[in-house]
């Protein structure tokens, strides 16, 4: 993670956080202290799950964050490796398939719009 352009992860600006938002903070630490404990989906596969979010997502926090995390539960360096060629791949698929909008609109089509419940 490039120095330059983001903070590093310090432990004064979690606590920085902490202080700013207490009830907040602890709120959202104890849901991710469930989210990945282990459950249907083991701790481990839950990480390699996270490090592929973090690149659709292009966080450099949760993309470090995770990765350590991943490697701490068990996760090999190939688990991550093909985790993240998955989430390529799926990114990649959603612009092919937000091609159709592009077609549709380009052949002077103009796509449904759904109401909105209530409406």
């Amino acid at each position: 993670m490039a120095d330059t352009l983001y903070p590093r992860a310090t432990r004064e600006l979690a606590q920085k956080r902490r202080e700013l938002a207490p009830e907040t903070q602890a709120a959202f630490d104890g849901f991710s202290r469930q989210v990945f404990a282990d459950g249907a989906l083991s701790a481990k596969m839950k990480q390699i799950i996270a490090v592929a979010v973090a690149h659709v997502t292009q966080c450099p926090y949760c993309i470090t964050g995770h990765t350590k995390a991943a490697l701490r539960a068990g996760a090999t360096k190939q688990e991550l490796m093909e985790a993240v060629w998955v989430a390529a791949e799926m990114r990649a698929g959603g612009a092919f398939a937000h091609s159709a909008l592009m077609l549709a609109t380009a052949e002077g089509e103009h796509p449904r719009q759904t109401a909105s419940p209530g409406e």
